[in-house]
Protein backbone atom coordinates (compact mmCIF):
# COMPACT_ATOMS: atom_id res chain seq x y z
CA UNK A 1 0.00 0.00 0.00
CA UNK A 2 1.39 3.03 -0.73
CA UNK A 3 0.43 6.47 0.28
CA UNK A 4 0.51 10.07 -1.77
CA UNK A 5 -0.86 13.72 -0.15
CA UNK A 6 -4.36 12.95 0.44
CA UNK A 7 -4.69 9.91 -2.00
CA UNK A 8 -4.51 6.03 -0.81
CA UNK A 9 -4.09 3.36 -3.11
CA UNK A 10 -5.67 0.17 -2.83
CA UNK A 11 -3.61 -3.04 -3.76
CA UNK A 12 -4.03 -6.98 -3.26
CA UNK A 13 -4.51 -7.64 0.12
CA UNK A 14 -3.27 -10.69 1.29
CA UNK A 15 -4.95 -13.05 3.76
CA UNK A 16 -3.13 -14.41 6.87
CA UNK A 17 -2.14 -17.57 6.43
CA UNK A 18 -2.32 -18.85 10.29
CA UNK A 19 0.67 -21.28 10.09
CA UNK A 20 2.05 -19.47 13.40
CA UNK A 21 -1.70 -20.11 15.30
CA UNK A 22 -1.63 -23.49 14.08
CA UNK A 23 2.13 -24.06 15.44
CA UNK A 24 1.29 -22.75 18.66
CA UNK A 25 -2.09 -25.10 18.46
CA UNK A 26 0.06 -27.66 18.49
CA UNK A 27 2.23 -27.30 21.05
CA UNK A 28 -0.90 -26.84 23.09
CA UNK A 29 -2.47 -29.96 21.95
CA UNK A 30 1.14 -32.10 22.34
CA UNK A 31 1.61 -30.43 26.23
CA UNK A 32 -1.72 -31.64 26.94
CA UNK A 33 -1.50 -35.35 26.07
CA UNK A 34 2.01 -35.88 27.74
CA UNK A 35 0.40 -34.13 30.73
CA UNK A 36 -1.84 -36.59 30.91
CA UNK A 37 0.45 -39.32 30.42
CA UNK A 38 2.10 -38.16 32.87
CA UNK A 39 -0.92 -38.18 35.39
CA UNK A 40 -1.70 -41.71 34.69
CA UNK A 41 1.53 -42.94 36.14
CA UNK A 42 1.75 -40.79 39.01
CA UNK A 43 -2.28 -41.95 39.75
CA UNK A 44 -1.23 -45.74 39.28
CA UNK A 45 2.54 -45.93 40.12
CA UNK A 46 3.34 -43.03 42.07
CA UNK A 47 6.10 -41.74 39.61
CA UNK A 48 6.56 -41.01 36.26
CA UNK A 49 6.09 -43.48 33.21
CA UNK A 50 9.15 -44.97 32.03
CA UNK A 51 7.84 -44.55 28.20
CA UNK A 52 6.65 -41.06 28.33
CA UNK A 53 10.21 -39.60 26.47
CA UNK A 54 9.21 -41.95 23.83
CA UNK A 55 5.22 -41.22 23.75
CA UNK A 56 6.47 -37.28 23.91
CA UNK A 57 8.98 -37.64 21.28
CA UNK A 58 6.67 -39.80 18.79
CA UNK A 59 4.10 -37.35 19.39
CA UNK A 60 6.02 -34.08 18.66
CA UNK A 61 7.45 -35.53 15.94
CA UNK A 62 4.21 -37.11 13.86
CA UNK A 63 2.55 -33.22 15.30
CA UNK A 64 5.46 -31.77 13.61
CA UNK A 65 5.93 -33.25 10.24
CA UNK A 66 1.77 -33.07 9.94
CA UNK A 67 2.61 -29.40 10.57
CA UNK A 68 5.14 -28.51 7.93
CA UNK A 69 3.58 -30.42 5.64
CA UNK A 70 0.43 -28.19 5.89
CA UNK A 71 2.55 -25.40 6.04
CA UNK A 72 4.33 -26.19 2.58
CA UNK A 73 1.49 -27.62 0.68
CA UNK A 74 -1.70 -25.55 2.26
CA UNK A 75 -0.25 -22.58 3.31
CA UNK A 76 -4.12 -20.90 3.94
CA UNK A 77 -6.01 -24.03 5.24
CA UNK A 78 -7.94 -24.00 8.84
CA UNK A 79 -5.67 -23.38 11.65
CA UNK A 80 -7.69 -25.57 14.20
CA UNK A 81 -8.32 -28.72 12.03
CA UNK A 82 -4.74 -29.99 12.72
CA UNK A 83 -4.11 -29.17 16.45
CA UNK A 84 -7.75 -30.76 17.69
CA UNK A 85 -6.98 -33.90 15.38
CA UNK A 86 -3.88 -34.06 17.31
CA UNK A 87 -4.93 -33.59 20.94
CA UNK A 88 -7.81 -36.45 20.13
CA UNK A 89 -4.97 -38.64 18.48
CA UNK A 90 -2.84 -38.17 21.77
CA UNK A 91 -5.38 -38.65 24.28
CA UNK A 92 -6.66 -41.49 23.06
CA UNK A 93 -2.56 -42.92 22.95
CA UNK A 94 -3.00 -42.18 27.09
CA UNK A 95 -6.17 -44.09 27.30
CA UNK A 96 -5.26 -46.87 25.49
CA UNK A 97 -2.13 -47.11 27.59
CA UNK A 98 -3.84 -46.55 31.02
CA UNK A 99 -6.12 -49.48 29.96
CA UNK A 100 -3.12 -51.57 28.73
CA UNK A 101 -1.73 -51.01 32.82
CA UNK A 102 -5.35 -52.78 33.86
CA UNK A 103 -4.79 -56.09 36.01
CA UNK A 104 -7.78 -57.25 35.20
CA UNK A 105 -7.17 -57.02 31.01
CA UNK A 106 -3.81 -58.56 31.00
CA UNK A 107 -5.24 -61.80 33.17
CA UNK A 108 -7.88 -61.89 30.87
CA UNK A 109 -5.59 -61.95 27.78
CA UNK A 110 -3.34 -64.61 29.27
CA UNK A 111 -5.63 -66.78 29.91
CA UNK A 112 -7.33 -66.28 26.54
CA UNK A 113 -4.36 -66.28 24.23
CA UNK A 114 -1.77 -67.46 26.63
CA UNK A 115 0.59 -63.85 26.31
CA UNK A 116 -0.35 -60.44 26.78
CA UNK A 117 0.03 -58.21 24.22
CA UNK A 118 0.00 -54.18 25.23
CA UNK A 119 -2.35 -52.18 22.89
CA UNK A 120 -0.97 -48.74 22.98
CA UNK A 121 2.70 -49.56 21.22
CA UNK A 122 0.11 -50.73 18.01
CA UNK A 123 -1.98 -47.51 18.77
CA UNK A 124 0.94 -45.33 18.27
CA UNK A 125 2.12 -47.54 15.03
CA UNK A 126 -1.28 -46.87 13.54
CA UNK A 127 -1.09 -42.93 13.85
CA UNK A 128 1.98 -42.97 12.51
CA UNK A 129 0.89 -44.56 9.12
CA UNK A 130 -2.66 -42.19 9.67
CA UNK A 131 -0.32 -39.22 9.69
CA UNK A 132 1.73 -40.74 6.67
CA UNK A 133 -2.09 -41.35 4.93
CA UNK A 134 -2.39 -37.67 5.85
CA UNK A 135 0.56 -35.81 4.16
CA UNK A 136 0.09 -38.44 1.41
CA UNK A 137 -3.58 -37.13 0.50
CA UNK A 138 -2.59 -33.27 0.91
CA UNK A 139 0.94 -34.22 -1.63
CA UNK A 140 -1.19 -36.37 -3.74
CA UNK A 141 -4.67 -34.01 -4.09
CA UNK A 142 -3.84 -30.47 -5.11
CA UNK A 143 -7.48 -29.52 -5.99
CA UNK A 144 -10.21 -31.22 -4.41
CA UNK A 145 -12.18 -30.77 -7.65
CA UNK A 146 -10.53 -33.40 -8.66
CA UNK A 147 -12.48 -35.78 -6.88
CA UNK A 148 -15.04 -34.76 -8.74
CA UNK A 149 -13.97 -36.55 -11.61
CA UNK A 150 -14.55 -39.94 -9.46
CA UNK A 151 -17.98 -39.73 -8.32
CA UNK A 152 -19.47 -43.32 -10.02
CA UNK A 153 -15.99 -44.75 -9.66
CA UNK A 154 -16.18 -43.62 -5.59
CA UNK A 155 -19.60 -45.21 -5.90
CA UNK A 156 -18.31 -48.47 -6.87
CA UNK A 157 -15.91 -48.58 -4.47
CA UNK A 158 -17.89 -47.76 -1.53
CA UNK A 159 -19.96 -50.64 -2.35
CA UNK A 160 -17.68 -53.20 -2.94
CA UNK A 161 -16.00 -52.15 0.56
CA UNK A 162 -19.24 -52.46 2.43
CA UNK A 163 -20.42 -55.67 0.68
CA UNK A 164 -16.77 -57.49 1.11
CA UNK A 165 -17.29 -58.22 4.95
CA UNK A 166 -20.51 -60.36 4.30
CA UNK A 167 -17.77 -63.08 3.14
CA UNK A 168 -15.79 -63.20 6.21
CA UNK A 169 -16.94 -65.21 9.77
CA UNK A 170 -18.82 -62.25 12.07
CA UNK A 171 -16.72 -60.88 15.00
CA UNK A 172 -18.94 -60.08 17.89
CA UNK A 173 -21.83 -60.57 16.03
CA UNK A 174 -21.41 -58.19 13.24
CA UNK A 175 -19.50 -58.79 9.99
CA UNK A 176 -17.98 -55.53 9.55
CA UNK A 177 -14.10 -56.87 9.14
CA UNK A 178 -11.80 -58.73 6.49
CA UNK A 179 -9.50 -60.47 7.89
CA UNK A 180 -6.17 -61.84 6.31
CA UNK A 181 -4.13 -63.82 8.13
CA UNK A 182 -2.71 -61.58 10.89
CA UNK A 183 -3.98 -58.43 9.92
CA UNK A 184 -8.01 -56.93 9.64
CA UNK A 185 -9.25 -54.07 8.80
CA UNK A 186 -13.05 -52.55 8.90
CA UNK A 187 -13.70 -51.21 5.04
CA UNK A 188 -17.01 -49.57 6.13
CA UNK A 189 -14.53 -46.55 7.76
CA UNK A 190 -12.92 -45.92 4.34
CA UNK A 191 -16.53 -46.47 2.47
CA UNK A 192 -17.70 -43.13 4.29
CA UNK A 193 -15.15 -40.68 2.99
CA UNK A 194 -15.93 -42.30 -1.03
CA UNK A 195 -19.87 -42.07 -0.18
CA UNK A 196 -19.45 -38.59 0.87
CA UNK A 197 -17.63 -38.11 -2.44
CA UNK A 198 -20.44 -40.12 -4.62
CA UNK A 199 -23.00 -37.98 -3.04
CA UNK A 200 -21.75 -34.46 -3.78
CA UNK A 201 -20.98 -35.44 -7.28
CA UNK A 202 -24.09 -36.63 -7.45
CA UNK A 203 -26.30 -34.20 -6.00
CA UNK A 204 -24.28 -31.75 -7.69
CA UNK A 205 -25.55 -32.46 -11.05
CA UNK A 206 -29.33 -33.30 -9.64
CA UNK A 207 -29.96 -30.72 -7.02
CA UNK A 208 -32.01 -28.34 -9.40
CA UNK A 209 -34.31 -31.42 -9.45
CA UNK A 210 -34.64 -32.84 -6.56
CA UNK A 211 -35.27 -29.06 -5.11
CA UNK A 212 -37.73 -27.58 -7.81
CA UNK A 213 -39.97 -30.74 -9.14
CA UNK A 214 -41.78 -31.58 -6.69
CA UNK A 215 -45.71 -30.65 -5.15
CA UNK A 216 -46.53 -28.74 -2.12
CA UNK A 217 -49.00 -30.91 0.18
CA UNK A 218 -49.93 -29.95 3.84
CA UNK A 219 -46.63 -27.75 4.08
CA UNK A 220 -44.10 -30.35 2.38
CA UNK A 221 -42.50 -30.46 -0.85
CA UNK A 222 -43.15 -34.06 -2.35
CA UNK A 223 -40.40 -35.00 -5.05
CA UNK A 224 -41.48 -36.37 -7.81
CA UNK A 225 -41.51 -39.96 -7.83
CA UNK A 226 -38.77 -40.74 -10.27
CA UNK A 227 -36.70 -38.22 -8.15
CA UNK A 228 -37.59 -40.26 -4.94
CA UNK A 229 -35.48 -43.42 -6.66
CA UNK A 230 -32.05 -42.32 -4.72
CA UNK A 231 -33.08 -41.82 -1.86
CA UNK A 232 -35.41 -45.33 -1.61
CA UNK A 233 -32.13 -47.14 -3.09
CA UNK A 234 -30.16 -46.05 -0.03
CA UNK A 235 -32.70 -46.73 1.90
CA UNK A 236 -32.39 -50.19 0.72
CA UNK A 237 -28.96 -50.56 0.90
CA UNK A 238 -29.04 -49.93 4.16
CA UNK A 239 -31.46 -51.54 4.84
CA UNK A 240 -29.73 -54.94 3.41
CA UNK A 241 -25.88 -54.16 5.46
CA UNK A 242 -28.15 -54.16 8.68
CA UNK A 243 -29.56 -57.26 7.70
CA UNK A 244 -26.82 -59.18 6.22
CA UNK A 245 -24.02 -57.55 8.48
CA UNK A 246 -26.08 -56.88 11.25
CA UNK A 247 -24.02 -53.57 11.37
CA UNK A 248 -26.12 -50.90 13.26
CA UNK A 249 -23.59 -48.31 13.07
CA UNK A 250 -22.71 -48.07 9.44
CA UNK A 251 -26.90 -48.40 8.30
CA UNK A 252 -26.82 -45.14 10.15
CA UNK A 253 -24.15 -43.52 9.24
CA UNK A 254 -24.73 -44.52 5.33
CA UNK A 255 -28.39 -43.71 5.52
CA UNK A 256 -27.88 -40.26 7.73
CA UNK A 257 -25.10 -39.01 5.85
CA UNK A 258 -27.46 -39.20 2.40
CA UNK A 259 -30.17 -37.29 4.09
CA UNK A 260 -28.04 -34.67 5.30
CA UNK A 261 -26.52 -33.84 1.93
CA UNK A 262 -29.87 -34.19 0.39
CA UNK A 263 -31.21 -31.22 2.54
CA UNK A 264 -27.95 -29.12 2.28
CA UNK A 265 -28.75 -29.30 -1.28
CA UNK A 266 -32.11 -28.77 -2.00
CA UNK A 267 -32.75 -27.13 1.50
CA UNK A 268 -35.69 -28.89 1.43
CA UNK A 269 -37.69 -29.88 4.85
CA UNK A 270 -39.26 -32.92 3.38
CA UNK A 271 -36.32 -34.58 3.09
CA UNK A 272 -35.32 -34.71 6.75
CA UNK A 273 -39.17 -35.95 7.03
CA UNK A 274 -38.94 -38.36 4.45
CA UNK A 275 -35.51 -39.52 5.69
CA UNK A 276 -36.67 -40.26 9.97
CA UNK A 277 -40.02 -41.77 8.43
CA UNK A 278 -38.20 -44.21 6.22
CA UNK A 279 -35.07 -44.89 8.77
CA UNK A 280 -37.63 -45.44 11.52
CA UNK A 281 -39.46 -48.38 9.58
CA UNK A 282 -36.94 -50.04 8.26
CA UNK A 283 -35.23 -49.85 12.38
CA UNK A 284 -38.32 -51.18 13.53
CA UNK A 285 -38.96 -53.54 10.67
CA UNK A 286 -35.11 -55.09 10.94
CA UNK A 287 -35.21 -54.86 14.86
CA UNK A 288 -38.77 -57.22 14.91
CA UNK A 289 -36.83 -60.32 13.68
CA UNK A 290 -33.15 -60.01 13.42
CA UNK A 291 -31.74 -61.58 16.28
CA UNK A 292 -28.48 -59.39 16.72
CA UNK A 293 -30.43 -56.42 16.17
CA UNK A 294 -33.04 -57.29 18.57
CA UNK A 295 -30.61 -58.32 21.14
CA UNK A 296 -29.38 -54.60 21.20
CA UNK A 297 -32.41 -53.24 21.31
CA UNK A 298 -33.56 -55.50 24.20
CA UNK A 299 -30.22 -54.14 25.77
CA UNK A 300 -30.49 -50.51 25.09
CA UNK A 301 -34.25 -50.87 26.84
CA UNK A 302 -33.45 -52.73 29.93
CA UNK A 303 -29.80 -53.11 30.65
CA UNK A 304 -29.91 -54.30 33.48
CA UNK A 305 -32.41 -56.88 33.18
CA UNK A 306 -31.30 -60.65 34.08
CA UNK A 307 -31.90 -61.72 30.62
CA UNK A 308 -29.67 -58.63 29.28
CA UNK A 309 -26.99 -59.48 32.02
CA UNK A 310 -26.86 -63.13 31.03
CA UNK A 311 -25.49 -62.26 27.58
CA UNK A 312 -23.39 -58.64 27.92
CA UNK A 313 -23.10 -56.66 31.11
CA UNK A 314 -21.17 -54.21 28.78
CA UNK A 315 -23.96 -51.39 28.73
CA UNK A 316 -24.93 -51.80 32.37
CA UNK A 317 -20.84 -51.33 33.24
CA UNK A 318 -21.00 -48.75 30.94
CA UNK A 319 -23.61 -46.84 32.84
CA UNK A 320 -22.14 -47.59 35.78
CA UNK A 321 -18.66 -46.12 34.59
CA UNK A 322 -20.72 -42.72 34.22
CA UNK A 323 -22.14 -42.68 37.30
CA UNK A 324 -19.52 -43.01 39.60
CA UNK A 325 -17.63 -40.51 37.10
CA UNK A 326 -19.72 -37.72 38.86
CA UNK A 327 -18.75 -34.31 38.02
CA UNK A 328 -15.15 -34.44 38.01
CA UNK A 329 -14.11 -37.60 37.81
CA UNK A 330 -12.62 -40.27 39.84
CA UNK A 331 -9.20 -38.90 38.25
CA UNK A 332 -6.95 -40.42 35.04
CA UNK A 333 -5.67 -43.87 36.15
CA UNK A 334 -7.98 -44.21 39.24
CA UNK A 335 -11.41 -46.11 37.46
CA UNK A 336 -12.45 -49.14 37.16
CA UNK A 337 -14.21 -48.87 33.97
CA UNK A 338 -11.64 -52.14 32.42
CA UNK A 339 -14.70 -54.19 34.13
CA UNK A 340 -16.07 -53.48 30.64
CA UNK A 341 -13.64 -55.92 29.45
CA UNK A 342 -11.90 -56.52 25.82
CA UNK A 343 -14.48 -53.26 23.93
CA UNK A 344 -12.90 -51.25 26.79
CA UNK A 345 -10.38 -49.59 24.25
CA UNK A 346 -12.47 -49.56 21.59
CA UNK A 347 -16.33 -49.19 21.58
CA UNK A 348 -16.31 -48.02 25.58
CA UNK A 349 -13.33 -45.67 25.57
CA UNK A 350 -15.78 -43.17 26.30
CA UNK A 351 -16.76 -44.72 29.39
CA UNK A 352 -12.90 -44.69 31.19
CA UNK A 353 -13.43 -40.49 30.01
CA UNK A 354 -17.05 -40.43 31.59
CA UNK A 355 -15.67 -42.27 35.29
CA UNK A 356 -11.95 -40.65 35.28
CA UNK A 357 -12.65 -37.21 34.04
CA UNK A 358 -16.06 -37.14 34.91
CA UNK A 359 -18.92 -34.65 33.16
CA UNK A 360 -16.61 -32.10 32.67
CA UNK A 361 -14.14 -33.90 30.56
CA UNK A 362 -16.98 -35.77 28.91
CA UNK A 363 -18.13 -32.21 27.61
CA UNK A 364 -14.94 -31.17 27.09
CA UNK A 365 -14.13 -34.01 24.71
CA UNK A 366 -17.40 -33.23 22.78
CA UNK A 367 -16.65 -29.89 22.86
CA UNK A 368 -13.47 -31.02 20.80
CA UNK A 369 -15.34 -33.41 18.23
CA UNK A 370 -17.82 -30.36 18.09
CA UNK A 371 -14.88 -27.78 17.34
CA UNK A 372 -13.88 -30.09 14.20
CA UNK A 373 -17.58 -30.55 12.58
CA UNK A 374 -17.79 -26.82 13.13
CA UNK A 375 -14.78 -25.94 11.24
CA UNK A 376 -15.86 -28.70 8.90
CA UNK A 377 -19.00 -26.59 7.89
CA UNK A 378 -16.96 -23.27 8.51
CA UNK A 379 -15.16 -24.76 5.56
CA UNK A 380 -18.34 -25.89 3.34
CA UNK A 381 -19.43 -21.89 4.06
CA UNK A 382 -16.32 -20.22 2.86
CA UNK A 383 -15.85 -22.69 -0.02
CA UNK A 384 -16.03 -21.35 -3.99
CA UNK A 385 -17.32 -24.23 -5.62
CA UNK A 386 -20.59 -26.34 -4.58
CA UNK A 387 -18.36 -29.38 -5.05
CA UNK A 388 -16.85 -28.63 -2.40
CA UNK A 389 -19.45 -27.68 -0.21
CA UNK A 390 -20.82 -30.62 -0.65
CA UNK A 391 -18.07 -32.80 0.25
CA UNK A 392 -17.06 -30.17 2.98
CA UNK A 393 -20.65 -30.58 4.74
CA UNK A 394 -20.57 -34.02 4.08
CA UNK A 395 -17.21 -34.97 5.39
CA UNK A 396 -18.06 -33.16 8.17
CA UNK A 397 -21.40 -34.95 8.52
CA UNK A 398 -20.12 -38.04 8.47
CA UNK A 399 -17.80 -37.18 11.69
CA UNK A 400 -21.19 -35.63 13.20
CA UNK A 401 -22.97 -38.58 12.84
CA UNK A 402 -20.51 -41.34 13.84
CA UNK A 403 -19.67 -39.41 16.63
CA UNK A 404 -23.47 -39.22 18.12
CA UNK A 405 -24.05 -42.65 17.18
CA UNK A 406 -20.67 -43.65 19.26
CA UNK A 407 -21.63 -41.63 21.84
CA UNK A 408 -25.38 -42.17 22.20
CA UNK A 409 -24.93 -46.12 22.12
CA UNK A 410 -22.31 -46.14 25.53
CA UNK A 411 -24.66 -43.41 27.26
CA UNK A 412 -27.73 -45.55 26.70
CA UNK A 413 -29.25 -42.75 24.41
CA UNK A 414 -29.63 -45.06 21.59
CA UNK A 415 -28.97 -49.05 20.95
CA UNK A 416 -25.14 -49.48 20.54
CA UNK A 417 -23.59 -49.04 17.20
CA UNK A 418 -20.25 -51.17 17.25
CA UNK A 419 -18.63 -48.43 15.42
CA UNK A 420 -15.22 -46.70 17.17
CA UNK A 421 -15.01 -43.07 18.65
CA UNK A 422 -13.22 -41.22 15.72
CA UNK A 423 -9.58 -40.91 16.96
CA UNK A 424 -9.79 -42.18 20.41
CA UNK A 425 -10.73 -45.62 19.96
CA UNK A 426 -8.39 -48.51 19.51
CA UNK A 427 -8.11 -49.58 16.06
CA UNK A 428 -6.43 -48.81 12.65
CA UNK A 429 -8.37 -48.53 10.31
CA UNK A 430 -10.57 -45.79 11.78
CA UNK A 431 -7.10 -44.25 13.00
CA UNK A 432 -6.10 -44.34 9.13
CA UNK A 433 -9.63 -43.37 7.92
CA UNK A 434 -10.31 -40.05 10.39
CA UNK A 435 -6.57 -38.74 9.23
CA UNK A 436 -7.54 -38.56 5.77
CA UNK A 437 -10.79 -37.49 6.27
CA UNK A 438 -9.61 -33.61 8.00
CA UNK A 439 -6.97 -33.44 5.05
CA UNK A 440 -9.48 -33.50 2.99
CA UNK A 441 -10.89 -30.76 4.73
CA UNK A 442 -7.75 -28.89 5.52
CA UNK A 443 -7.13 -29.40 1.04
CA UNK A 444 -11.08 -27.50 0.68
CA UNK A 445 -9.86 -25.13 3.25
CA UNK A 446 -6.88 -24.11 1.70
CA UNK A 447 -8.95 -23.48 -1.55
CA UNK A 448 -11.60 -21.53 0.34
CA UNK A 449 -9.04 -19.12 2.03
CA UNK A 450 -6.52 -18.97 -0.42
CA UNK A 451 -6.63 -15.36 -2.00
CA UNK A 452 -7.72 -14.83 -5.33
CA UNK A 453 -4.58 -14.41 -7.80
CA UNK A 454 -3.34 -10.57 -8.73
CA UNK A 455 -5.06 -10.63 -12.14
CA UNK A 456 -2.81 -9.29 -15.18
CA UNK A 457 -1.25 -6.32 -15.00
CA UNK A 458 -2.32 -4.27 -18.48
CA UNK A 459 -1.02 -1.21 -19.16
CA UNK A 460 -4.38 0.60 -19.67
CA UNK A 461 -5.79 0.07 -16.39
CA UNK A 462 -4.54 2.21 -13.67
CA UNK A 463 -5.14 1.47 -9.79
CA UNK A 464 -8.04 2.29 -8.35
CA UNK A 465 -7.40 5.54 -6.09
CA UNK A 466 -9.39 7.63 -3.26
CA UNK A 467 -9.08 10.91 -2.78
CA UNK A 468 -9.67 12.07 1.02
CA UNK A 469 -11.24 15.39 0.88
Amino acid sequence: MSVVTNTTTIGAIDAPSRRNTELMMMVFAVAISVFAYANVGLAMDGKLPSGMFGYGAGLILLGGVAHLVVRKFAPYADPLLLPLATLLNGLGLVLIWRLDQSPRLIQRAEVLYGAYSPDAPKQLLYSAIGVAFFVAVLVILKDHRILQRYTYISMVAALILLILPMFFPAVNGAKIWISLGPFSIQPGEFAKILIAVFFSGYLMVKRDALALASRRFMGLYLPRGRDLGPIITIWALSILILVFETDLGTSLLFFGLFVVMLYVATERTSWIVFGLLMSAVGAVGVASFEPHVQSRVNAWLDPFSKATMAQSDQIAQSLMSFGSGGTLGTGLGQGHSDLIMFAANADFILSTVGEELGLAGMMAVLLIYGLIVERGVRTALAARDPFGKLLAIGLSGAFAIQVFVVAGGVMGLIPLSGMTMPFLAYGGSSVLANWALIAILIRISDTARRPAPAPAPSSDAEMTQVVRP
